[in-house]
């Protein structure tokens, strides 16, 4: 290898899953990498230990006591690392002069600003948060394009277009490129084979309990409603900038395609692996060359077999929900978010059932304004009125 410049890299998200895979994958390449922050919310202990491990030169927690507290410990043992608190450090530390690389894995609505400050300074986001697009679409992308940013999806189902698609389609353009549909795989959830009276008696403890992968709760519970293939959905389509209708929804229960790119010629072309999301964080840190990442490779012969089957929107409403935002455009993609966020809250709190998530989404959507997103303020401001109409849907029941 030449002497190639070490990039440093601001992990935003550093507790959670995502943030554990992506300091694995830096640990394996210290020849290249080079930790500059890593970010938590209230997690002390937790960034307390990844700090004495990788020593950034910045900490950052959302929660401003949390910081203080993570300050004590870190210059009780003798620390370098700066720590900073809020919103603002957040920011900071995603845009920061120094920064090469940015991994926006912040769950919710809390990464969209720190994200999007990284796209403003033109930095290479790997964007792992889902909300960026989801929420304010226009915006990020309107950000990207001005300021040069290089953007690498994450997720492995977006990921995995990515790498099919030809170099020319990269950052729009797709349909000039030969390619007629995209299609994005979806295991299906734990509910797959359950029946409409299954899932309408389903329990927190079920909806989490995903087959393939191993996720948080709330990402679990978007898996069970397929709300999270509604939101990658649309996050396809400003990532690659098509319509809804140019993305087709594939249940396939093994989770070892991750997602396919459809020719004109009639060519399908398929990225697959194990599901590990050590490969996405790998292939967006090492692009354009290929880095290890620590994952199993795959054995064809073991797997024995690949199943494909059409998504039930009778038994999942939640997809159809999400490809009505898209249509419906300005940010009635962010009143799906933000209802989509309470509802779920409320079925792991125990205050509504597994159905009544998509019935309080359909709710919101139908009565929320859903102005253009000429701001970050409007999107914020629609974000917090759909919240509100969802929490009074929620009461209502």
């Amino acid at each position: 290898m030449t002497d190639t410049p070490i990039k440093q890299v601001t992990v935003l998200g550093s507790t959670g899953s995502i943030g554990l895979s992506t300091l694995d994958v830096l640990a394996q390449h210290p020849q290249r990498f080079a930790v500059y922050a890593l970010t938590a919310n209230r997690s002390v202990d937790a960034l307390y230990q990844q700090c004495m491990t990788y020593q950034p030169v910045y900490a950052v927690m959302a929660c401003v006591d949390s910081a203080d507290q993570l300050q004590q410990r870190l210059a009780a043992a003798g620390s370098a690392t700066q720590v900073l608190g809020g919103p603002s450090g957040l920011e900071q530390v995603a845009s920061a002069d120094a920064v090469d690389a940015v991994m926006a894995a912040i769950v919710g609505a809390t990464g969209l600003a720190p994200t999007l400050a990284a796209a403003r300074a033109g930095k290479t986001v790997l964007l792992a948060n889902k909300e960026a697009l989801v929420m304010a679409g226009h915006l990020f992308m309107a950000a990207v394009a001005e300021s040069g940013a290089t953007l690498l999806p994450i997720d492995s189902e977006h990921n995995a277009i990515f790498q099919c698609l030809p170099p020319a389609a990269v950052g729009g353009g797709v349909g000039t490129t030969g390619v007629s549909k995209i299609l994005l795989t979806a295991s299906g959830g734990p509910f797959r084979d359950w029946t409409a009276a299954q899932i309408s008696a389903a329990t927190p403890e079920q909806a989490c309990a995903h087959p393939n992968w191993s996720m948080g709760r709330k990402i679990s519970v978007d898996s069970a409603t397929l709300m999270n293939k509604g939101l990658e959905l649309v996050e396809a389509c400003w990532l690659f900038d098509v319509s809804s209708d140019f993305v087709e929804v594939v249940v396939h229960p093994q989770s070892i395609i991750h997602s396919m790119v459809q020719y004109v010629d009639g060519s399908v072309l398929a990225q697959l692996g194990n599901p590990d999301m050590r490969t996405p964080i790998a292939h967006a840190l090492g692009w354009p060359e290929r880095i290890a990442s620590g994952v199993r490779e795959l054995d064809m012969i073991e797997i024995g077999r690949l199943d494909f089957e059409p998504p039930d929107v009778s038994r999942f409403p939640c997809l159809e929900l999400a490809r009505d935002a898209v249509r419906q455009g300005g940010t009635a993609m962010a009143v799906l978010n933000a209802a989509n966020e309470e509802a779920v809250a409320a079925f792991l709190d125990g205050r509504v059932g597994f159905m009544d998530i998509p019935r309080v989404i359909a709710s919101v959507l139908s009565r929320a304004d859903a102005p253009e997103p000429s701001s970050l303020d409007v999107v914020t401001q629609t974000d917090e009125q759909a919240r509100e109409l969802a929490r009074q849907t929620i009461a209502g029941r």
